[in-house]
């Protein structure tokens, strides 16, 4: 008989943006500047937390930046929960594109953003490849999913690209292919949910609470 330990599942992995930033609204590249949130933002979060709060989190890990940590408090606040700040979560480094607009990468970086929209490893501005990204915040989650019980919920305070690329390593897609999940909203969240054969993608870009999906693909 074997006497291998069963495979945790029933898991879950809530991936949150933090809240909106002056350098959002002016479509301004953060990476990791340590930009706040406007009072906007704050507002967000608190709704946000809300919400999530109902989902009975066991645990929440941040990004050490102050748009995703003061996020992240507001669910603290709501749960009473630690919050672990890691530089792990923190969002791309992207080197001279930090601080400048959509519109100035445009003009001054335009064949590098143009590869980098084809799905090439480009080091925007001179900075992290996406797959270094991945390197460094997916394997934190995985640590910290790893110490819920059975049907546990982790919650990860982090970046819109962060995020992308962690759910693209955990989901197992190749790099290119990471584009294809698209963006969060401000203080908008994606859910993984650990099946048999892994992790899987149960909500995307989501600002309500989860259903339950009823039918055959459950």
């Amino acid at each position: 008989m074997s006497t291998t330990a069963p495979r945790k599942t029933g898991r879950k992995i809530v991936l949150w943006r933090h809240g909106q930033t002056s350098w959002n609204l002016e479509r301004r590249f953060q990476g990791s500047t340590d930009i706040e949130l406007t009072e906007t933002g704050v507002a967000q979060a608190r709704r946000a937390a809300r919400l999530l709060a109902s989902l009975k989190p066991d645990a929440i890990v941040a990004s050490d930046l102050r748009r995703a940590s003061a996020t992240a408090s507001e669910l603290a606040a709501v749960t009473g929960l630690p919050v672990a700040q890691d530089a792990a979560l923190r969002e791309t480094y992207a080197g001279e594109w930090q601080g400048l607009t959509h519109d100035e990468i445009i003009e001054k970086y335009g064949e590098q953003y143009a590869a980098w929209k084809r799905g090439e490893p480009v080091r925007r501005g001179g900075g992290e490849l996406e797959t270094e990204v991945a390197d460094r915040a997916a394997p934190l989650v995985l640590e910290h999913a790893g110490r819920l019980p059975e049907g546990g919920t982790l919650v990860v305070v982090s970046h819109g690209g962060t995020i992308r690329t962690t759910i693209g390593r955990l989901l197992g897609l190749e790099a290119r292919d990471w584009e294809s999940l698209g963006g969060l909203s401000n203080c908008c969240w994606s859910v993984l949910g650990e099946g048999a054969r892994g992790w899987r993608l149960m909500e995307h870009n989501a600002g309500t609470l989860p259903e339950p999906v009823l039918g055959d693909d459950d």
